[in-house]
């Protein structure tokens, strides 16, 4: 699951990253409104973690733009304005939960579990399912028809995209998104050597799915 993290409390940020990413989440992480929404905007997290008060562009403002161009990730405002008037604003915009500081981590572990269990949220559940291969997010086990195996943490990250869209035919660019994020400078190549070791999976484990190449566009996860 990927998440964008908007904090500008610089220690806050790093340490929220830390400890989101021990427990799985990819974080994509910034601290000033004018790069959230330039990161929200990509359509490609499952949650947006938004503080309030941040440089250039208030959260409640990057709110309001995400929302009006579509974006439907859940979105949690973080935000020390504990207001009843303030909480009523925030989910009033669009935002999904409000989290006032200072909380628990643990807090705000369950808050996300709370709102991508919602049906109306783009997340799927903790076991991800395809023709005859079943792949377990907390364990990170891709199981087929002879054998199971795990998942380096981009290849994870690749057959997630490929299970949430199946048989979809996805480009590059998406793909390239989905998986580094928009800020990543990785080569085009890279993504071609990460569906080449996912191919590998899939044979190993014994699936008759594969990863077909659409060329000019990008891939797609189908049945042989």
């Amino acid at each position: 699951m990927r998440i964008l993290l908007a904090e500008d409390d610089a220690q806050l940020n790093k340490s929220l990253t830390y400890q989101l990413e021990k427990e799985g989440f990819i974080v994509d992480s910034c601290t000033d409104g004018d790069t959230a929404l330039y990161y929200g905007s990509q359509n490609i997290y499952d949650i947006i973690l938004l503080d309030r008060m941040m440089p250039h562009m208030e959260g409640t403002d990057v709110l309001t733009a995400l929302r009006k161009d579509g974006i439907l990730a859940p979105i949690i405002l973080i935000t020390a304005l504990g207001t009843l008037s303030d909480k009523v604003t925030g989910l009033d915009l669009g935002a999904d939960d409000y989290l006032v500081k200072p909380f628990a981590f643990e807090e705000l572990l369950a808050r996300i579990r709370c709102v991508t269990r919602r049906p109306h949220t783009l997340t799927a559940p903790d076991t991800l399912s395809f023709a005859d291969i079943t792949w377990d997010q907390t364990l990170n086990t891709l199981k087929g028809p002879k054998s199971s195996c795990t998942l380096a943490k981009r290849e994870a990250a690749l057959l997630e995209v490929f299970l949430r869209s199946k048989g979809q035919t996805l480009p590059r660019t998406t793909l390239l998104l989905k998986v580094w994020g928009p800020d990543s400078d990785v080569e085009d190549g890279n993504l071609d050597n990460y569906i080449y070791f996912l191919r590998r999976r899939l044979q190993i484990i014994g699936s008759r799915l594969n990863i077909k190449t659409v060329r000019g566009v990008g891939y797609s996860l189908q049945e042989n």
